[in-house]
This record gives C-alpha cells, structure tokens and sequence, in this order.
C-alpha cells in the first residue's frame, strides 16, 4: 500500500510570503551552517544538549525568571541574551565597516556563541526566535543536530553529539498587564538612574523609549503578539512548548515554570530508546524533497523502462480515467483490476507516481482470492488458483457544486 498528497490548493497572497520567508531561512542557515562546517570541521559543530528558547511578552518576566529556569535544570553557563549579541565584537565589526546586523548576521553570533564549551550542558537564548524566518532556523538547526546524532552515534565522537532537547518558553500575559509592567519598569529605571547619578553608587541600567509611553508600549505589545507569538506557535507540534502564564506574583509564575517543566520532563524519551527508533526517518524529512525525487523516478521509467512505462500509463487511460471522471464530484473513487501487468512491481510503482505527480492520492490493496479453476477427471478433486485483485482508491479534490436551497 502506498499513497502521496494530493496536488495541495491555489495559494493566497499570504502563504506566498511565507514561502519567501521560508526560502530566505533556508539559504541564511544554509551558508551559516556551510560557513562554520568549513571553518571548524563537521565533527566540532557540538552544540548545547538541551537549549531553552526564552520569549515572552514585554514585561512578562523574562529576566526575572531566566535564573530560575538555568538554576531548575542546573545551568551554570550565563544566558544567551540575543538583543545583547548586536553589541558583541563580531556585530560591531560589521556595523564599522557599514554592514547591517540582520537575520544572517544575529544567526551567525549566536552559533558561533552556542558551540562555546561554556554551554555543553545547556542554555537559556534569551529572544530568539522572534521572527517566521528565525522559527525555521530552529528547526533546521535540529535537523542538522539529529542528522549529527545519527551519523556519529556508533563513533568515539558519540560523546559530543547528544539527542538533542529544544525547550520553547514563552512567558504570556494580556495587552493591559503588559503596558501597566513596561510603564511601571520605566519609572523603577529613572528612580534607580537618578539615585546612581546622584551617589555615584551602582550602574545605569538601559531605559527603554517604549517604557516611558503608554502608546509606544501597547504598540510594542501588539508587534509582540502579531509576529513573535504567532511564529513560535508553529512551533508546537515539534518540541517542547511551554506556555507559561506570567500573570501574578513572582512565587506563583516560578511555582507555574516548576510544574509545566517536571510534566515536560517526565515525556522525554531516554537516550537508548531514541537512539533505537531514531534509525526510522521523521515524516517531515521525507516530504522535502518529495517533489523532486518524484521527478527523478519518472524520468527513469520513462528512459530505463519505455515500454513498460507505456503500458502502465495505458492502462491508466482505458481502465481508470473513465471511472475517475464519474467520480469527479465526489473526489473519490475505486477501481478494482486483474490486469497482470501490476504483478511487476515497477509498474506498480509507476502507477502510484504518476497519479501522484496528476494530483492524485493513490493506494493500493492486494487481494488474494482462492477461486475454482478445474476438476480432476479421475479424483474428482476441485483444483483452485489464485486470483489477484488489484483494489486502488483515488482521493483527489472534487468539483465543488452549488445546491438550491
């Protein structure tokens, strides 16, 4: 039995974004990835086992609450803060020599900080991801993390390449509590700065422009909600997601960030399990590159194995179509056949695929069937033989029909 997707829909305007952004993830990992595989070797990209990507709305807590998330998992390495990278050594090369600090660069800083020994236990990246290209660079790192796994598991390097553990956190509370905090943080950082100025005791700390305006603050908070929030979402289904509600004192947040990491830890799979299932390919992995290999396979039918490849698309026309089409508005239809030429599994390779590249799901059941066939002129004894029954389901979109009322 074996199917594919059906041809998917038209695209809005939307969705033709998000594959830019997509794209545009895929070729700044990519050339980071390339970059520093170059730069350092394959066998020293040695990453955190366990990273902890912190986000949350403004004035959620996120500072507040990172020392007890490092101090929980027994983190001793200080945190990743990300919007601290664009002041480190490397951005301000690049900002010297009149160069912008974008996704590329902040990606870059951060692995080049993560692969530091420093964080060989684990690490807490402080803002990041922020953005839908950010969000597929997380998960193209894990994919080049398991891929590591796999490939040096059985190697004296094995030590160094971990399963991996990506944790999203997101400290969540509402528009009003939000601008209430940012505000309240602005006049507790004037206070503090002015004490510093005038004691000549202490640090300035940074005060920031949307803290002393409640306009500016709601604007940072919707930014916040409409584009960070919204990415890390389609990071559910992959790892780890913590949702955490930060309303409240301090106490009862740390009590909520106790609970939801114990229920998460108590779903990790240990490392020997993983690594005996980790042989099976995720179902994501095999979709990348679905197209093209689907190409690839026609191709060579169509040049390895003409004659063949003409029949089964034969059998397609004069068997399959003309029922198809009577199902056109169902979207589904069945077709049972004895054609002998799906005894070949080639050709009933070829079947599936080129239904699949028409925009067509196509499964396929054997049924053997034991019929009579003759009788023994001496015994009298039925003789039976096999009968082969090809049952093969088509699902495909069906016409979309208006209906009086």
């Amino acid at each position: 039995m074996a199917s594919l997707d059906a041809a998917a829909a038209p695209k809005n305007g939307n969705d033709k974004v998000q594959d830019l952004e997509v794209k545009d993830a895929q070729i700044i990992f990519n050339s980071v990835w390339s970059l520093l595989e170059e730069e350092l070797g394959e066998a020293y990209l040695r990453f955190p086992k366990e990273i902890f990507w912190l986000n949350g709305a403004p004035g959620a807590g996120k500072g507040t609450n990172t020392e007890f998330i490092m101090q929980y998992r027994d983190l001793t390495a200080p945190p990743l803060v990300v919007s601290s990278l664009l002041n480190t050594e490397e951005a301000k090369k690049k900002k010297d020599a009149g160069m912008l600090v974008g996704d590329r660069e902040v990606v870059e800083i951060m692995l080049r900080r993560l692969l530091d020994p420093v964080f060989k236990s684990g690490a807490v990246v402080d803002g990041f991801p922020r953005t839908k290209v950010q969000v597929e660079c997380v998960k193209m790192l894990y994919n080049k993390l398991i891929e590591l796994r796999v490939k040096y598991r059985d190697t004296p390097y094995a030590e160094y390449f971990k399963k991996p553990h990506f944790h999203i956190v997101v400290l969540f509370i509402d528009e009003k509590e939000s601008v209430k905090r940012q505000l309240h943080r602005g006049r507790e950082t004037m206070v503090h700065n002015a004490e510093v100025s005038d004691t000549g005791v202490g640090e300035i700390k940074e005060l920031r422009p949307t803290d002393l305006d409640a306009k500016a603050a709601l604007n940072r908070y919707r930014t916040f909600k409409e584009k960070t929030y919204d990415a890390l979402k389609e990071l559910r289904e992959i790892f780890f997601y913590h949702f955490i509600n930060a309303h409240g004192p301090v106490e009862e947040v740390r009590q909520r960030i106790d609970e939801e990491l114990r229920y998460q830890g108590s779903l990790e799979l240990d490392e020997a399990t993983y690594d005996r299932i980790a042989q099976i390919p995720v179902a994501t992995s095999l979709s990348k590159h679905a197209r093209q290999n689907l190409v690839d396979r026609l191709d060579t039918y169509a040049d390895r194995h003409t004659k063949l490849f003409e029949k089964v698309i034969d059998l397609i026309k004069r068997e399959f179509i003309p029922i198809i089409e009577r199902h056109a508005i169902s979207g589904s239809a069945v077709i049972n056949t004895e054609n002998s030429i799906l005894k070949n599994t080639t050709a009933l390779a070829m079947l599936i695929d080129v239904f699949s590249e028409r925009g067509y799901q196509a499964i396929v059941d054997l049924n053997r069937e034991e019929i009579p066939d003759s009788i023994d002129p001496e015994t009298y004894a039925i003789k039976t033989r096999i009968k082969n029954v090809y049952r093969v389901r088509i699902q495909f979109k069906g016409s979309e029909i208006r209906r009086g009322r």
